[in-house]
């Protein structure tokens, strides 16, 4: 079972985070880090992400507003990133931080929208207008 969530997890890691960025984490593993590694990959992508009640779309957007709320900026940045993949719009992503802003605070919310202004703005100029 474990060697089945490992593998459905890195596919949907893969489909989320893009290749790339997932060739660059597991390329930089070592005998430190690699049970968290798995960890992640079969608990988080394989048991998580690969649920069915949600689309990657909606769990992205789960995940943007959960970590702004806890003020992981540099995890919250990669995952505007891979809205790319999933999904979701500069106009979700705006309604997700307004919804983090009622519960999670203003200051929240005023720095996550200057991080989702930035990294929309790296990844197509033109999506930063209907972020605005």
């Amino acid at each position: 079972m474990s060697d089945e969530r490992y593998e459905a997890g890195m596919r949907v890691r893969r489909k989320v985070l893009g290749d790339a960025h997932v060739d660059r984490a597991t390329a930089r593993i070592t005998d430190l880090d690699r049970e968290f590694q798995t960890q992640i990959t079969e608990g988080v992508w394989g048991s998580i992400w690969t649920r069915p009640h949600f689309d990657h779309r909606t769990r992205s957007l789960l995940t943007l507003v959960i970590l702004a709320s806890l003020g992981h900026w540099e995890e919250f940045a990669m995952h505007i990133r891979a809205t790319a993949n999933t999904g979701a719009t500069p106009e979700d992503i705006r309604e997700a931080i307004l919804h983090a802003s009622a519960y999670a605070g203003v200051p929240v919310a005023n720095r996550a929208f200057a991080i989702a202004k930035e990294e929309l703005g790296k990844m197509a100029p033109e999506k930063t207008a209907g972020a605005e």
